[in-house]
């Protein structure tokens, strides 16, 4: 082949070169195959420019009119910002440092990168552009807070925490316009300038300096009254042995008078219940007669109603007394007929004895 052939053909496998590179070029924009998707990422699928699927850890492929797929990463992403000059709201200078850790969208907020993709499509895909903001953001947290505060509640024992707390939902409320989320918030030092350090150490002393004097006349003082109720303690201990004695005395008198009281009040209570057993005694008695005396009445009411009855009624008189008589009699007795103005005579029968009843008239 001549040398012009070689040419050509070189020619020709230029141009074809170029064009597949053209066509694989522009064809790449259409479709992707085994894209892989790490365990701390997830998957954002587009489609015509359009986000169709967010999709978690796995191999992808896909063809489609501009389609692709872009990995975000889900770890934490960790901020430390430092801020060395803050006016706390008392006009005091005092600088911070702020760390924590900052995450974007998880899977499970796929309407987040829906939403907001075109807008932080970078702080999504690239932690230079994520780590840039969330210091943006603790600074402007940081500032908020403590311009809220005084210096005593921004600095001094568990005031730190509840500035902390404050800077953690200060910075959650701007990162969510975002759909980021930050923990874990902390406050790991303060920084203090060289001058209000020395206002600090001076006033420092200055307190020390007035609670030794303090401590002193305290000391004092309390050596002195030391003295004074080591004094007054003898006195007290004497007049308190004499008060003692006089107590005691009162004591055994007050016994003795209410023993006398007592003794008393016995025989007042035993006479005052003999007088009240004699009443009682009266009393019982009195209500046996009058019970008694009613009897009789009513006893006595019966036989005067009766009596009057058999006196206006002689035959009915007859004839209970016939009555009375006729149950008087039993089955056992003896009736001896005599006639009238005689009287019977009577042998009780004995040996050899024979009844014999003498019904001879009496001669008047």
């Amino acid at each position: 082949m001549s040398g012009s052939g070689w040419v050509k053909w070189l020619v020709i496998g230029g141009v074809i070169v170029v064009v597949l590179g053209i066509v694989v070029g522009m064809g790449s924009q259409h479709f992707y195959v085994f894209e892989r998707v790490d365990p701390q990422e997830i998957g954002v699928r587009f489609r015509s420019g359009r986000i169709y699927q967010v999709v978690g850890p796995g191999v992808y492929s896909d063809v489609g009119w501009f389609a692709k797929i872009e990995k975000v990463s889900i770890e934490a992403l960790t901020f430390s910002v430092q801020d060395p000059e803050v006016v706390t709201s008392d006009r005091q200078r005092v600088g911070f440092v702020v760390s924590g850790d900052v995450f974007r969208p998880s899977i499970g907020e796929a309407g987040t990168y829906e939403a907001l993709w075109p807008q932080y499509r970078n702080i999504y895909l690239f932690d230079e552009a994520l780590q840039s903001r969330v210091n943006d953001l603790a600074l402007q947290a940081l500032k908020s807070c403590v311009g809220d505060r005084t210096f005593n509640d921004n600095v001094i024992g568990s005031s730190r925490d509840e500035l902390r707390v404050c800077i953690d939902t200060e910075l959650n409320r701007l990162a969510s316009n975002l759909g980021l989320a930050v923990k874990n918030v902390a406050i790991p030092n303060v920084i203090l300038s060289g001058e209000v350090q020395a206002s600090l150490d001076a006033i420092t002393q200055s307190r020390l300096d007035t609670e030794l004097a303090a401590q002193d006349a305290i000391k004092a003082k309390e050596q002195s009254a030391a003295d004074q109720a080591r004094e007054e303690g003898a006195v007290r201990v004497t007049l308190a042995r004499q008060q003692e004695e006089v107590r005691q005395q009162t004591i055994l008198a007050e016994l003795e008078r209410q023993r006398l009281e007592a003794n008393k009040a016995v025989i007042e209570a035993e006479k005052s219940n003999d007088l009240l057993a004699a009443q009682k005694d009266l009393e019982i008695n009195k209500a046996k007669a009058d019970a008694a005396k009613e009897s009789a009445r009513a006893e006595l009411a019966t036989e005067t109603v009766r009596a009057e009855l058999y006196a206006r009624n002689e035959d009915y008189a007859y004839l209970q007394a016939l009555t009375i008589n006729a149950s008087a009699i039993q089955p056992t007795d003896k009736i001896i007929f005599t006639q009238e103005g005689t009287s019977p005579t009577i042998v009780v029968p004995g040996p050899g004895i024979v009844p014999t009843v003498e019904t001879t008239t009496e001669t008047p």
